[in-house]
């Protein structure tokens, strides 16, 4: 029997503004922006996944219902980079352990340190304690 199972191929973030979306993450990745098609801008693909972002005309709203986990040596530094770059903290996640942040159009994402994370039995991580 031949292999059907898929492939994981692409990321694509509906954006206002996927010029600007597509510079944040280029700096916050370390990957070029490399092409544009229509009403997308890419990243270069790395790994096999290559991350777009797509015009829409409406705003995010709402929690996502898919995030994106990035990993750093140093999350606290990691923090302070992506601010620089306008991102922000996101509060209320603090229970939960982990360093949640949003991208310049409210896209949550998650820094987690390089390597391995414990969790405890309900989940929560314990690398910014």
């Amino acid at each position: 029997m031949a292999d059907s199972s898929a492939q994981l191929n692409a990321l694509i973030v509906d954006a206002t503004d996927p010029e600007r979306l597509a510079a944040f993450w280029s700096e916050v990745l370390g990957r070029p922006v490399v092409g544009r098609t229509g009403p997308y801008v890419w990243l270069r693909r790395e790994n096999g996944l290559v991350l777009g972002f797509q015009r829409a005309d409406t705003p995010k709203s709402g929690k996502n219902r898919m995030h994106v986990d990035i990993a750093a040596p140093d999350p606290a530094a990691a923090q302070r980079r992506i601010e620089g770059l306008g991102g922000r903290r996101l509060e209320g996640y603090e229970d939960g352990g982990f360093l949640v942040m949003a991208d310049p159009e409210g896209n949550e994402f998650c820094v987690l340190p390089t390597g391995p994370v414990d969790l405890d039995d309900e989940g929560r991580a314990h690398y910014l304690d």
